[in-house]
């Protein structure tokens, strides 16, 4: 359903809609994140390679991750959660933004993926009340209409992807409930199972489904991203003992057990309990793994499991991929930067550093 916005709002939109330059082509890599406005609030800014604002647009609250359909130069920009509202905008700002509000008794968990037709915007979401996972499904050209859900088979779902072939769709159901009456409050931790669920988008139909071992219950599977070979990536965060250190990033390979991947102990404790972030690099051969409670990016070998080498960035927590071994990284001290396994390049903004928040998508 389409929220109504004022009319001060609307305005503000449109009018910050307008400051993409011409000559943003579409070849152009073009990243997404959300951050702390320079004069306070919240916005959504797409930015180009040496860290230029292509497009800003205020949003009413703190944002989290993006819905993007690039061949059709769109996106949804979703709260964090238990978040009740969604921004779709024309990543080249050609299209005016409007708002998208939560379901009744359901609120966004952050993230969204297009279909590959572009037809429907599907949202990882709460049954709150049930203390249910859900997907919601919206209709694209019924100005993101909402169809109809189906269940994520956990509770919790938050990032979600979809694999190579276009029509299953892979969600890291946390375990954790939450609920929009409060606030950031984890309600159900002694009963917390995650899962990585794989769902068929033309039936709802669970096809394939996995679970940590019953000790890692309080791992939290937060995170993915698909590598060369289609393999799911994901990281956690841990709900458990602060001073135990359970392996944080895994991968999942379909008909087999998730393997888990703990790194050297230096990167272990690094990480503090905490991946906030994972992308792939452009070879589909590397993965990023960020922590901003550890100001650490941790590299990974996406064929063996193997740990590469680990970038400092305090606070860095938005990875996304912007070369052959290379990520584009951001914090919520404001930084931009060019990681590699191997080294590091600032990129310095052509604006005031705002505070990212926790992730950069790349177009």
């Amino acid at each position: 359903m389409r929220k109504q916005i004022d009319r001060r709002t609307f305005l503000g939109l449109l009018g910050l809609a307008a400051v993409a330059p011409a000559g943003a082509g579409e070849d152009e890599a073009l990243w997404l994140g959300a951050r702390l406005a320079a004069g306070g609030g919240f916005e959504v800014a797409v930015i180009d390679a040496r860290g230029r604002d292509r497009l800003v647009l205020p949003l009413e609250a703190r944002g989290h991750s993006f819905a993007i359909d690039a061949p059709r130069r769109r996106a949804v920009a979703f709260a964090r959660a238990p978040g009740r509202f969604a921004v779709a905008f024309g990543i080249d700002g050609g299209t005016p933004p409007f708002a998208i509000a939560a379901a009744e008794g359901r609120h966004f968990f952050g993230h969204g993926v297009f279909t590959a037709d572009g037809r429907l915007m599907l949202a990882s979401e709460s049954d709150y009340e049930a203390g249910q996972g859900v997907t919601g499904v919206y209709d694209v050209a019924a100005g993101f209409r909402r169809i109809g859900e189906f269940s994520t088979g956990g509770i919790g779902p938050h990032e979600i992807v979809l694999m190579g072939d276009g029509r299953t769709l892979c969600i890291a159901n946390g375990g954790i409930l939450t609920h929009p009456d409060y606030e950031r409050l984890k309600l159900n931790l002694d009963a917390m199972k995650p899962s990585i669920a794989y769902i068929d988008v033309a039936s709802g139909e669970l096809v394939e489904q996995v679970f940590l071992a019953e000790a890692l219950h309080r791992l939290s599977i937060r995170h993915m991203a698909l590598d060369a070979a289609g393999d799911i990536w994901f990281g956690c965060q841990w709900e458990g003992e602060p001073g135990e250190r359970p392996p944080l990033v895994g991968r999942h390979r379909r008909g087999r057990e998730p393997e888990l991947f703990p790194g050297p102990a230096a990167t272990l404790r690094g990480l503090d309990n905490y991946v906030g972030a994972l992308a792939v690099d452009a070879s589909g051969g590397v993965v990023a793994t960020s922590s901003p409670r550890g100001g650490i990016i941790a590299f990974w070998d996406a064929a063996t499991g193997r740990h590469l080498g680990d970038r400092e960035l305090a606070d860095g927590c938005g990875v996304a991929p912007m070369g052959e071994g290379l990520v584009l990284a951001s914090s919520g001290r404001g930084a931009l930067a060019e990681l590699s396994a191997q080294g590091e390049r600032e990129i310095v903004a052509a604006r005031p550093a705002p505070s990212w928040d926790n992730h950069l998508r790349r177009v």
